[in-house]
């Protein structure tokens, strides 16, 4: 009689088990419910994807500062040393006339590009 009571009463525990277990399953595969997840992973997934970013030029940052250094472009500027100026602007002669409208320069174009029409 024991024993009888015994597995009935495990199989009863199992089928309140198991039909728990699929409820929840079913529950968790609702569309509702893939529709948060989906919007949850988002939300995660564009977190790191940020952080990431910002890993990213933090680095970027920290290694300009370094080849900065390296190359000598963050060293303090010696005031005697003269002005370098580029041909284009020098060619281009002063930008604008102190009496008229602001002149604007054009540079020469040459065009190596040998499918235009010519």
């Amino acid at each position: 009689m024991f024993r009888r009571t015994f597995w009935f009463t495990a199989g009863a525990a199992a089928g309140v088990w198991a039909t728990t277990k699929v409820n929840r399953k079913i529950k968790q595969l609702s569309p509702e419910s893939l529709a948060a997840q989906a919007a949850d992973k988002a939300i995660e997934t564009g977190h790191r994807i940020k952080d990431f970013a910002l890993d990213v030029r933090e680095g970027m940052v920290r290694r300009e500062a370094e080849l900065g250094g390296a190359l000598g472009l963050n060293a303090p500027v010696d005031p005697e040393l003269p002005v370098r100026r580029h041909r284009a602007v020098d060619a281009a002669g002063p930008a604008h006339r102190s009496d008229a409208a602001p002149l604007y320069r054009t540079l020469p174009y040459n065009s190596n590009n040998r499918n235009e029409d010519h």
